[in-house]
């Protein structure tokens, strides 16, 4: 059994189709039926019917929601007297996709790496990590799943691989750990051979594990994290190709959301959310901001955009009456804010083994976010109610101090803090935990249970935000801004005019379509919770269809580039872009300040956004227009933030601190914090040092730079160049070296 394993599901001979005829598609998980595990459905079934009443109701819509297939050991590819094996659940999925009229989606876990999990205990795996291992690992365990999956026999399937959680990621954190730094080698060549064998198949879906935001959040983790994961795509026979996305959070409990503290810089007793001690200076506090930054590090490192973004919402829900319900902003203490604000309710972000309170999060859902957000879908992975592992009590072979209720844990930097596991038990990894699945049940949010006859009367927030996001001679696209509610918003309602035209249950988007040429229509929308409670209707907004006709214009302009903030006052923020192109002719911009649109530029490329309130930050975003009404998506958002309001222009200065996140011995990554110490927002900022040693960097994130020697010159990026009097930014590098490896003295200077 395994700390992440699930049920256990020999090597079996098949020989693998070339399914010429299949096609792979962007997102497998729209337009399809899950495939749902018997045997888990069992388990949860037998947990519902023992417990009864309106708690075994509530359990038994677990049963409903699709859950991954571990394939956490060599021997669960045949499986055992209790849980069934990778053909056997595969025949299953077959069956079901005779009958369906749409594809049946099936996923599985590939997870048994040489030395897998080399930072934790309870999941170590049955693979040593030696040459001689990496060979049983590809022949006798990937080999096989590969075969089953090729399968001519499964090619209307579409099969979705999680592959090797964790394993990448302690490539790239844990160096300095022995067992990492001897794993790595056999974790790149491993996954090189998993991402050959499945990608070969056409109806296989690739999704290699990023961590999660509490790991690899942090700048000086990400920028390495996207270069590791490219090294080892680049060495595929596809490159690139050979991987379809990424998962977060697998196994663990980080929310997918913080609603109550979207402003990670937010100014709190002069320090910013993320300096307090429970986030420690990351800026990503949940997966969806986090999914969506890794995504942008990966197509920078040489990814395809199209790659998607998996989350794993299990057990990250964090409902139940801990819950915050609203904004509480009496806290002058970042980190009592902090503690009054967020959902996550463990005492520390280091907490992974059977988290006490934790609830099952989001459902499986395809596009939560829409179909533009690169994160593709929301998913099970690790099945609610199956241990993560048990803590040392003699008895089991695989016990990790991190799963002792009494224990505790340090966060690195001094602090120490419990293990928050739930106490009282001693359940080994993989097998089912009946307290822990009541627990996830009772604190799901949303809610499990009956909506009927409850006391939610709380009606979700009006929509806001709502505008054209582009128009056909046909048809009309729809975006807003998603609304809050205490329980959950379930949907929202989009009308056109008063005819109510659909049902959006997926993301904050619609087109409307069958429409007639070079006619107005008006939209509102409203959202509802699962009790049935409705918001107002939003402000409408009108969008005008193209004319008809042959040379009929639908071709939207290009998106607006290079957005940059180019000037502030205490009052007003200057923006400027690069102009955008058109088949025919773009006719103006649109400049949007968050969600509201401020602006209308018909002339340049330039605008000033004024009335606004000194030392504040502002964030904006321009798209384009035609003629024939077609708009372009949005320009990448920048932020602007005004000056302080008292004496004259202000003062500038700033410092720099360097600190060294990791280092082998032959290179290290290292992070600098730039910090405002003047009176007044920065404008730019450069950071210039000069190494006593040979240190050569190798490549910089958040900060553009030069070496010339020993001398090294950091310059803001685009989007970093504002700092808030008070506030900060950081950047971080990756450096090779030999001998010493001294501190250097740090220069900042302020524009």
């Amino acid at each position: 059994m395994t700390a992440l394993g699930a049920a256990m599901l020999v090597p079996i001979a098949a020989t693998q189709s070339a399914n010429a005829a299949v096609v792979h598609v962007a997102n497998p998980y729209v337009g399809s039926t899950p495939y749902l595990n018997p045997d888990y459905v069992a388990e949860v079934n037998a947990q519902a019917s023992a417990d009864g009443g309106t708690t075994g109701t509530a359990e038994a819509k677990v049963a409903s929601s699709q859950t991954a297939i571990w394939m956490d050991r060599i021997g669960a590819i045949a499986g055992d007297s209790t849980h069934r094996g990778l053909k056997a659940q595969l025949d299953l999925a077959e069956s079901q996709a005779a009958g369906s009229s749409t594809p049946v989606l099936f996923e599985v876990v590939i997870y048994d790496l040489p030395g897998r999990d080399c930072a934790a205990l309870a999941s170590n795996g049955e693979i040593p990590a030696t040459a001689a291992g990496l060979t049983e690992y590809e022949s006798q365990y990937v080999d096989p799943i590969a075969a089953l999956l090729g399968s001519s026999t499964y090619s209307n399937l579409r099969i979705s691989t999680i592959i090797e959680p964790d394993s990448l990621p302690n490539a790239v954190t844990n160096q300095s750990k022995p067992a990492c730094a001897t794993a790595t080698p056999y974790y790149e060549s491993g996954v090189e051979y998993t991402l050959n064998k499945l990608h070969a198949i056409p109806n296989v879906y690739t999704y290699l594990d990023i961590g999660h935001s509490g790991w690899l959040g942090w700048s000086s983790n990400m920028g390495p994290a996207a270069q590791e994961f490219a090294k080892v795509a680049k060495a595929t026979t596809a490159g690139f190709a050979s991987v379809d996305g990424f998962i977060s959070n697998t196994a663990n409990t980080t929310p997918t959301d913080e609603p109550f503290l979207p402003n990670t810089t937010l100014q709190v007793g002069g320090q910013p959310l993320d300096s307090a001690n429970f986030y420690q200076y990351n800026p990503y506090f949940d997966e969806h901001t986090y999914d969506e930054a890794m995504h942008a590090s990966m197509v920078s490192a040489g990814f395809p955009s199209s790659v998607g973004m998996l989350i794993d919402t299990s057990r990250n829900g964090w409902g139940g009456s801990a819950r915050p319900t609203a904004l509480n902003s009496t806290p002058t203490n970042v980190n009592a804010y902090v503690a009054a604000n967020k959902v996550d309710q463990r005492p520390f972000r280091g907490d992974w083994c059977n988290v006490n309170g934790a609830g099952i999060g989001y459902r499986p859902t395809a596009q939560p976010y829409g179909a533009s957000d690169p994160i593709i879908a929301y998913v099970w992975v690790k099945p609610p109610g199956e241990s993560d592992g048990d803590y040392p009590s003699g008895t089991h072979t695989h016990g990790d101090p991190h799963c002792d209720p009494n224990g505790t844990q340090t966060d690195g930097n001094g602090g120490t803090y419990p293990t928050d596991a739930i106490p009282g038990y001693d359940v080994p990894a993989g097998n089912w935990f009946a307290a822990q699945f009541q627990q996830l049940v009772a604190n799901a949010y949303p809610a499990l249970g009956s909506t009927g006859g409850g006391t939610d009367t709380t009606a979700p927030s009006v929509p806001t935000g709502l505008r054209v996001t582009g128009t056909t001679s046909s048809s009309v696209s729809l975006s807003w801004s998603a609304s809050t509610d205490n329980v959950g918003v379930t949907g929202y309602a989009v009308y056109r005019g008063s005819t109510k035209v659909a049902t959006v249950t997926s993301g904050t988007t619609y087109t409307d379509t069958g429409l007639t040429a070079s006619t107005a229509y008006s939209y509102t929308v409203t959202a509802q919770d699962a009790a049935g409670n409705v918001s107002a209707a939003s402000a409408a907004v009108t969008g005008t269809t193209a004319g008809s006709g042959g040379g009929t214009d639908t071709t939207p302009p290009s998106v607006p580039a290079g957005l940059t903030v180019t000037g502030t006052t205490s009052s007003s923020v200057s923006l400027s872009w690069s102009a955008s192109t058109d088949n025919v002719g773009v006719t103006g911009y649109a400049v949007y300040r968050g969600s509201t649109k401020v602006a209308t530029v018909t002339s340049g490329t330039t605008y000033t956004d004024t009335g606004l309130t000194a030392s504040t930050a502002y964030s904006y975003t321009v798209t384009a227009q035609d003629a024939a009404g077609n708009v372009s998506a949005a320009s990448a958002a920048v932020t602007g933030t005004t000056a302080s309001s008292g004496g004259g222009t202000g003062s500038s200065g700033c410092t720099a601190v360097y600190s060294i996140s990791s280092d082998w011995g032959a290179g290290f990554n290292a992070n600098v914090t730039v910090t405002n110490t003047g009176t007044a927002a920065t404008q730019s900022w450069k950071v210039t040092w000069t190494w006593a040693g040979n240190q050569a960097i190798s490549n910089m994130w958040n900060a553009s730079y030069t070496q010339s020697g020993k001398a090294v010159t950091a310059n803001n990026a685009a989007y970093n160049n504002v700092i808030a009097p008070g506030g900060n930014t950081s950047f971080g590098f990756g450096a090779n070296y030999s001998g010493t490896n001294t501190a250097p003295t740090l220069t900042c200077t302020a524009g």
